[in-house]
């Protein structure tokens, strides 16, 4: 909403004032005080009605699939800003639901507290994806069953020469409490054998900080989404089927998940705009570019 204002120095002063510079003095003070309001409001006028600005965040998985449309779609609309951050599944899901983001991320099923708690949520996939169970490079294991993966990461298996490995002792990595990530890999490897994370595993923020710290610590092993891999760690083939696009399509590879972009209620116009760009064919092209598969 904009106002308009009239400013007068001389209106505002008191009728009987000491000497002529005082009054002089004060009305200079202010007219350019009231310039600079009128100057703030209008720019801010103008800006409301220039700019649109969209917010979205979540998943670090999706992350970086929403950064690039964003990019894409504000290089052909100079009138649109759009703020796009991680934080996480839980994170995303939370913030759209208070109405504090107008899109949250996901890389997993919407809980049912979470529905009962925002009931009002819609979430559309915008691609697959798989989690990878990595090592560093260094590492000469290059297998394990899931059996294996599930003892080592509850803690039952300490040592890598247990599965064949060095006489060295196992650092396991692992996501935060929220982490859609996490939840799919503890319902893939953990739950089917009731075991949990062991407490004694290093929490990390984000798939990025995962991949930064098995890389730089040949003992450690983590997981991470599929989008994530590259030559700085090794992907481990889980009962002999490798971690790639190809065996998640066919089915061969055992863990798999659908990205979400998520909103409350029924998308707004802006709103619709980004969820239809990221499900076009170059938003698509994007998330295959990412290492995601296409949600067609």
């Amino acid at each position: 909403m904009c106002y308009n204002f009239y400013f007068g120095g001389g209106d505002i002063m008191k009728s009987k004032s000491k000497t002529k510079s005082k009054k002089i003095t004060i009305g200079m003070h202010v007219s350019i005080v009231g310039m600079i309001i009128f100057a703030a409001l209008f720019a801010g006028c103008i800006g409301d009605n220039d700019v649109k600005t969209l917010t979205v965040a979540g998943s670090t998985t999706v992350l970086p699939v929403n950064q690039e449309c964003a990019r894409l779609m504000m290089d052909t609309n100079p009138g649109l800003k759009i703020s796009v951050s991680g934080g996480g599944s839980g994170h995303g899901i939370k913030a759209v639901g208070a109405g504090e983001i107008n899109i949250g991320a996901a890389s997993r099923d919407i809980k049912s507290e979470e529905m009962e708690t925002y009931p009002d949520l819609k979430a559309v996939g915008i691609g697959k994806d798989s989690v990878a169970i990595v090592v560093n490079p260094a590492n000469p294991i290059d297998e394990l069953t899931m059996d294996e993966v599930s003892k080592i990461f509850a803690g039952e298996i300490k040592n890598w020469k247990e599965v064949g490995g060095k006489d060295s002792e196992i650092r396991v990595i692992t996501r935060e409490d929220g982490s859609g990530t996490r939840e799919v890999f503890e319902k893939y490897v953990l739950k089917p054998s009731l075991r949990e994370i062991s407490r004694e595993a290093s929490v990390k923020p984000s798939n990025g900080e995962v991949r930064a710290t098995v890389h730089t610590d040949d003992k450690s092993i983590g997981y991470l989404s599929l989008g994530y891999v590259d030559p700085s760690i090794k992907a481990l083939k889980i009962g002999g089927v490798e971690a790639t696009v190809e065996n998640v399509l066919t089915g061969s590879y055992p863990i798999v998940r659908t990205l979400y972009l998520v909103t409350k209620g029924e998308p707004d116009k802006l709103e619709s705009e980004f969820i239809d760009f990221v499900l076009s064919d170059d938003g698509q092209s994007v998330v295959e570019d990412m290492g995601y598969i296409s949600i067609r």
